[in-house]
This record gives C-alpha cells, structure tokens and sequence, in this order.
C-alpha cells in the first residue's frame, strides 16, 4: 500500500514514516523474513518491527537494511550532485530556445517616395 507523499509539503515524521513504510513493502515483496533482513543487514530485529510499524530507525540502520535489500543505487538518488550548481541543473531541465533571425534580404528597403 505504497502512498505517494509531497515531499515539498510533508513533515519530516511522515517523510520519515512512508519511507519505513516503502521498505517494509519491498522487503514483503520480497518475501524476505524479519529475522534474515536483520542478519543480512546487521540491525536488531526489534528496529525492524520499528520500521514495519513507521516509526523512525536510525539513518545507519536505515542504510543497511537498503544495502541488505540491494538498493544501493537508489543511495546515490538521494542526494544532488555537488559538483552541479543548481542554477546548471534548471538550465539542464529546459534549454531556451529561441526563434531564428530571417537572413537579410537581398534588395533594401525604401520609402515609396524614392521612385
């Protein structure tokens, strides 16, 4: 029961919550048990009941349960690229264009009265 959350909008406890919340669902997907999740991953047991009910783990738990469940490249999402300055990253988004210019034309343009 995946739920899509503004993360613009949301508090950090629920930003918090439907992450712990996305985990558990992959880790049922899965269909890995809490007991070989915390072994692979290194956690207690009891943070990851913790985190099938939503509530906060640590952020150290947190990277190990994904590193356990393979997501490590969805580490790298989290955070932008520092070396990109976010004025760069706009422009990368959407490039102005702009209409070109009609090439001159070959004759110049005179008032009528020069006849």
């Amino acid at each position: 029961m995946t739920q899509k959350i503004d993360f613009y909008t949301a508090t950090s406890e629920s930003i918090v919550t439907s992450l712990c919340e996305q985990l558990e669902e992959i880790r049922l997907s899965r269909n890995i048990s809490q007991q070989d999740l915390s072994e692979d991953a290194g956690v207690s047991r009891s943070t990851l009941t913790r985190m099938a009910d939503g509530k906060a783990i640590s952020l150290d738990s947190f990277v190990r349960i994904m590193q356990a469940l393979k997501l490590h490249d969805h580490l790298a999402a989290l955070l932008p690229d520092p070396g990109i300055r976010p004025v760069d990253r706009i422009k990368q988004g959407r490039e102005r264009k702009r209409a070109s210019r009609k090439p001159p034309s070959s004759s110049e343009w005179r008032w009528s009265d020069d006849d």
